[in-house]
């Protein structure tokens, strides 16, 4: 096998570019800001009535993405499967693509003045019709991803993986900031373009992000190979999905570096996708400061986010994957530390910090599903394995923002809840250290058997 030629390569880096602006846009920055500024009302304060339950606002936030990912989290495996025997990953990522950019337009009926705050927690179903296509948006998302990861280890060499899985997130980034760009002057500078309604504008980035979303992926869809299926039986149950997924768990038990990688990168998975998923309703709420500040520290996070995804992909080639891994979860840590003691108020701070984010995020993202391939046996059931990754992943964010949003909605305050992140961390970074031990000992190993 020899890495696939370099238009194929740009090809499936290009849905990176497609995808991140939802990442960006919806999860990160412009439909979080929205949805705390209409959810916030002199009736109930902060909170808000969903299919007759009261929850703080930003509590149903966390518990909408993390009921996504638990969804995805119990059909990737299953997708997965069926893609590997059928040969067909390109026809399951068009199909959770497509449902996932139209529900990015769908919330552009999630408008303010049609959300009337009720005890009955009625409030004429537009906030939970919201929240529904917000949660079908991230089950595109995540759905897509499943099945665009497996193709890394079939388009690439083992030793040119970390680049190829670098430019994929760098793509991602300079997708995603050029979107996020247009999208800020729309909300920005409304009156250039003649809207009065303030809400419009982060309205009409929805519908915006959808059109990108599709468009940029017809280069992915049109020139990545479709694949050959494994076996031709017809007669395969859905539950062989996890008769799959139990193989892989099996064969991970019996790799002992493979599995604390795994246990580590659960840990540290909570963190860092909690973090990226509530940093702006954290700064917003929490910190109190404009959009304006949201928005740009964003835009710092994924411009620095592509030096750092480079920067990371060249130690890693000079220390070990496992090394610089180890290191940015350190760095996590810290940036935990500092997000809890942060003052209001302070745009300068949180630009910092947003800095540093983007520093290690980028590529503690790159590293762990590359290291993940490097890692993992000879095998042609790729999406299955990357399956039980992407399970490992969504299952860690469920715990990830379920923890944070109970813990906000007891203590009344999420700076609490930045402690349990700062727990996550600490044990994904004694975990990793048991790795490179591990590691360690299976090269000396392998030496002592040449030698002999």
């Amino acid at each position: 096998m020899q890495t696939a030629p370099k238009r194929i390569i740009k090809a499936w880096a290009m849905y990176d570019w497609a995808n991140s602006a939802y990442n960006l846009v919806i999860t990160s920055t412009i439909f979080p800001a929205y949805y705390t500024a209409i959810t916030a009302n002199k009736k109930l304060g902060d909170s808000v009535y969903f299919f007759g339950r009261k929850f703080i606002n930003t509590s149903l936030f966390d518990y909408c993405i993390a009921t996504a990912y638990l969804i995805i989290a119990f059909l990737s495996p299953i997708l997965s499967s069926i893609a590997d025997y059928k040969g067909n990953k390109k026809n399951f990522m068009q199909f959770f693509c497509y449902i996932g950019a139209l529900a990015c337009c769908g919330l552009y009926f999630l408008a303010p003045e049609k959300i009337t705050p009720s005890i009955t927690g009625l409030q004429n179903g537009i906030l939970e019709l919201g929240m529904i296509c917000f949660i079908v948006a991230a089950i595109g998302y995540c759905g897509s991803l499943v099945f665009y990861n497996a193709y890394l280890p079939e388009i690439a060499i083992e030793t040119d993986q970390d680049k190829v899985s670098a430019k994929g997130f760098a793509y991602g980034y300079i997708g995603s900031v050029i979107l996020q760009l247009i999208c800020f002057v729309i909300v920005l500078k409304p009156s250039l373009f003649g809207i009065t309604d303030p809400f419009l504008p982060s309205r009409i980035s929805f519908i915006l992000v959808g059109l990108w979303w599709m468009g940029f992926a017809q280069i992915t869809f049109k020139r990545l190979p479709t694949g050959k299926a494994l076996i031709n039986n017809n007669n395969r149950s859905w539950l062989n999905g996890f008769k799959e997924l139990k193989k892989v768990w099996i064969q991970v038990k019996k790799l002992p570096v493979l599995k604390r990688f795994l246990q580590s990168f659960f840990f540290y998975s909570m963190g860092v996708q909690t973090v990226m998923l509530v940093a702006t309703i954290y700064g917003s709420k929490e910190l109190g400061l404009p959009a304006e500040t949201l928005i740009l520290t964003i835009l710092i996070i994924q411009l620095v986010a592509i030096l750092g995804s480079y920067l990371m992909s060249i130690l890693s080639g000079k220390y070990g994957n496992l090394y610089v891994l180890s290191f940015c979860i350190a760095a996590w840590i810290g940036i935990c530390i500092g997000g809890y003691f942060i003052q209001r108020h302070s745009p300068l701070q949180f630009y910092i910090l947003g800095a540093c984010v983007g520093l290690v995020m980028g590529g503690i993202q790159s590293l762990s599903r590359s290291t993940y391939s490097k890692l993992m046996p000879q095998t042609k059931d790729t999406a299955s394995f990357f399956s039980y990754y992407d399970v490992t992943e969504k299952i860690a964010i469920v715990i990830g923002l379920f923890s944070f949003g109970w813990i906000e909605e007891i203590a009344k305050t999420m700076r609490n809840s930045v402690l349990v992140l700062i727990g996550y961390f600490f044990i994904a970074l004694i975990l990793m250290i048991f790795t490179i031990r591990k590691f360690t000992n299976e090269k000396m190993k392998q030496c002592v058997n040449v030698e002999i």
